[in-house]
């Protein structure tokens, strides 16, 4: 048997074309009833036909993921219509890429209310309904700017980046209530990167290709604080993952011993992925103690 989602209730932002449309879609066909969410209500309307003529059933919210009075009017109204809501992709976004030299603060302010604060508007309005029906599966859209930098897209990086810590501490304090919290960094052509990439490279990136992901972090067996990678009919996973370092002491010598052995403190054999941020602290003292207990 394949993913089923019938019976499950999903909001999707930014949903009125590309990936959020691609999106609604695949999650519609598997059974869900989709919230398209989009500011441009008419292209949010013509994707709730699409859904509707393969046999779907969706409705359309015409809002902006900035306004949190919207966004919470969105959600009460879902709930009334169909009593639950499980699953949310937060997607919306918009570029305003130019050199940190020449970007203009507004703009760099202007893309994190979007994708960053844009996200938690809608994660906070959904929070509380999937604790207490004890099951929630939400997807943040990072991107690999935010993972690995990318040039002239220092808002757009920082928002995507700041979405990557969003999800490692939601997903820690969701799992106990059956929310799981993942992450999603699509390859794909989209009006944001139509300007981007060559047409043939275009033609190999359709937003669809990116969906199988969506549908996987949205299932029953959904894992929890995940970072996939998915693009041109292929997918990754990204990790946070911290070396085994050294241990250097104190002294006014450890900065200079330190720069000495950064090769070895970048070594990333044995690294881990650190189950929540406290294991820095734990692995740091375990070392500690190791070199106290050599020297006594």
């Amino acid at each position: 048997m394949g993913i089923d989602l019938s019976g499950r209730v999903a909001i999707v932002t930014g949903a009125g074309a590309g990936l959020g449309a691609a999106h609604a879609v695949a999650l519609a066909n598997r059974g869900a009833k989709v919230v398209v969410a989009d500011m441009n209500a008419k292209a949010a309307a013509a994707v709730v036909e699409t859904i509707k003529t393969g046999g779907g059933e969706a409705t359309a919210a015409g809002v902006s993921v900035t306004d949190r009075a919207a966004v919470q009017a969105m959600c009460e109204a879902t709930m009334a219509r169909w009593g639950r809501i499980d699953i949310l992709v937060n997607n919306a976004g918009i570029l305003r890429d130019k050199t940190f030299a020449k970007m203009d603060l507004d703009d760099f302010q202007l893309v994190l209310d979007v994708h960053l604060m844009g996200s938690v508007n809608c994660t906070k309005a959904v929070w509380e309904i999937m604790r207490t029906q004890n099951y929630g599966r939400i997807i943040f859209t990072t991107s690999s700017s935010g993972l690995y930098g990318n040039f002239g897209q220092s808002n757009y990086s920082a928002a995507k980046m700041g979405l990557v810590g969003l999800m490692q501490t939601l997903a820690l304090e969701g799992e106990r209530y059956g929310v799981r919290v993942n992450c999603l960094a699509p390859s794909a052509a989209t009006g944001m990167t139509n300007d981007l990439y060559s047409p043939e490279i275009l033609a190999q990136l359709g937003p669809s290709l990116v969906s199988p992901a969506v549908v996987v972090l949205a299932s029953e067996d959904a894992p929890t604080r995940a970072i996939l990678l998915a693009g041109a009919g292929g997918f990754e996973q990204a990790h946070v993952t911290m070396t085994r370092g050294v241990f250097l002491g104190e002294g006014e010598a450890v900065s200079d011993a330190l720069l000495a052995q950064l090769d070895a403190v970048a070594d990333r054999e044995g690294e881990i992925v650190p189950e929540r941020g406290e294991a820095q602290y734990r692995h740091e003292m375990d070392k500690l103690v190791a070199a106290q207990e050599e020297s006594a």
